[in-house]
C-alpha cells in the first residue's frame, strides 16, 4: 500500500493538469436553470407542464429514476470513500493539494445531480417523496463499502467503472423519458449523463497514468477489484420495509434495459480496451496472471448476461413504497 501511496503522490502534477475536466462554476448548469422558476408569474403553468410530462412515465421507469436519484443523493458517502484512499485524502478539508481540489470539485459537480433529480420528483407528484427521503437517509446512515480496502489504485479503477455505469444508466433513462413524452426529464438525465461522461474521462486518464508509472501494481489491483465484483454505491439502500430494496431496483432496471448484466460486461470490455491491457508487456507472475484474467473477463460476463437476462425479467412483481406500494 505504501508503494501505491508514493505513486499517487508523485502524480500531483498530472492531477493538476486534469483539473480542466471540471467546469468553472460560472459555466456550470444549475438545477434552477432547468426546473420551473417559482419566482415568476404564472409559475404554476410551468409546474403543470412538468407534471403533464411526468404523467406518462411508467411505474417501472419511476422506480429506476428514484433509485438513480437516491444513489446521487448519497454523495457524502462517496467523498468519504475517496478521502480514505491513501495519498488522495484532503488532510484539512480545504487543502490546496491537487488531489484534494479534484475530489472537492468532482463532489461539487456531482452534488447538483441529486438536487436536480429530487426536486423534479417532488414537483412531478408521481412518487411517494417521504418514502424516497427515508430511503436516502437510510442509505447515508448505512454507509458505502466499495471493497477497495483504502487502496488508491482500486479507488480510481472503481470510480472509472462507476462513472461509466452511471452515464449508461442516466443516458438510458433519458431515452425512455423522451419516448414517454417527458422532454424535461429527458433533458435532466442527459445533462447528468454528460457530467458523468466527463468525469469518466478524467478517472480513466488517472488510471492510464497509473499504468504508465506502475503497470504491475495497477493490473494486480484491477484484477483483485474485479474478483470481488464492483459493488454498486446504493447496495445498502433501505426503505425500512423491503428486505432487498436494491435487488428489487436492479431487477426493474434490468427489465427496462436501463442497466443490465450485459452493460456490466460492456464496461469491462471498454476499460480493458481503453487502457490497452492486452498490450502491456514485460509482465510476469501475479501481474501476468492478472492480465490474462482481465482479458477474458468481459467474455465471461457476456455469457453470464445471456443466462440471467430471461430469469430476472420473469421475477414476480412486489409492492414498492416509492410508488405508493404499487407492485412492480
Amino acid at each position: 500500500m505504501d508503494a501505491h501511496q508514493d505513486v499517487i503522490k508523485a502524480m500531483a502534477g498530472f492531477v493538476e493538469e486534469q483539473l480542466t475536466w471540471l467546469n468553472p462554476v460560472t459555466d456550470s448548469w444549475q438545477p434552477s436553470d432547468i426546473l420551473p422558476d417559482l419566482t415568476t408569474d404564472p409559475w404554476h403553468d410551468a409546474v403543470q407542464l412538468l407534471r403533464d410530462g411526468a404523467a406518462g412515465l411508467s411505474d417501472e421507469l419511476l422506480v429506476v429514476l428514484v433509485g438513480d436519484t437516491i444513489t446521487e443523493e448519497a454523495l457524502p458517502s462517496y467523498q468519504t470513500m475517496t478521502n480514505r484512499h491513501e495519498g488522495m485524502s484532503d488532510q484539512t478539508g480545504a487543502s490546496d493539494d491537487p488531489w484534494a481540489r479534484w475530489t472537492r470539485g468532482w463532489t461539487a459537480e456531482e452534488n447538483r445531480h441529486g438536487q436536480l433529480l429530487t426536486t423534479y420528483l417532488y414537483l412531478s407528484g408521481r412518487v411517494n417523496m417521504r418514502a424516497v427521503e427515508v430511503t436516502t437517509q437510510h442509505l447515508i446512515r448505512n454507509g458505502f463499502d466499495p471493497k477497495t480496502a483504502n487502496d488508491p489504485y482500486k479507488g480510481l479503477l472503481y470510480t472509472s467503472f462507476q462513472e461509466r455505469a452511471t452515464r449508461v444508466s442516466h443516458g438510458n433513462v433519458a431515452q425512455l423519458a423522451n419516448r414517454s413524452g417527458d422532454a424535461v426529464l429527458g433533458k435532466i438525465c442527459n445533462l447528468v449523463a454528460g457530467d458523468e461522461a466527463r468525469h469518466e474521462e478524467a478517472y480513466k486518464a488517472f488510471v492510464t497514468k497509473l499504468l504508465e508509472l506502475d503497470p504491475r501494481g495497477t493490473l494486480v489491483a484491477f484484477a483483485e477489484m474485479m474478483k470481488t465484483k464492483v459493488t454498486m454505491p446504493a447496495r445498502l439502500m433501505s426503505d425500512g420495509v423491503e428486505r432487498d430494496l436494491f435487488g428489487r431496483f436492479s431487477v426493474v432496471a434490468q427489465r427496462l434495459g436501463v442497466y443490465t448484466a450485459r452493460d456490466y460486461a460492456n464496461i469491462i470490455e471498454h476499460l480493458v480496451t481503453h487502457w490497452q491491457i492486452p498490450g502491456v508487456s514485460g509482465l510476469s507472475g501475479a501481474a501476468a496472471e492478472a492480465q490474462d484474467y482481465l482479458c477474458g473477463l468481459a467474455a465471461h460476463y457476456e455469457r453470464f448476461a445471456r443466462r440471467v437476462e430471461g430469469h430476472r425479467a420473469e421475477q414476480a412483481k412486489t409492492p414498492l413504497s416509492w410508488i405508493f406500494d404499487r407492485p412492480v
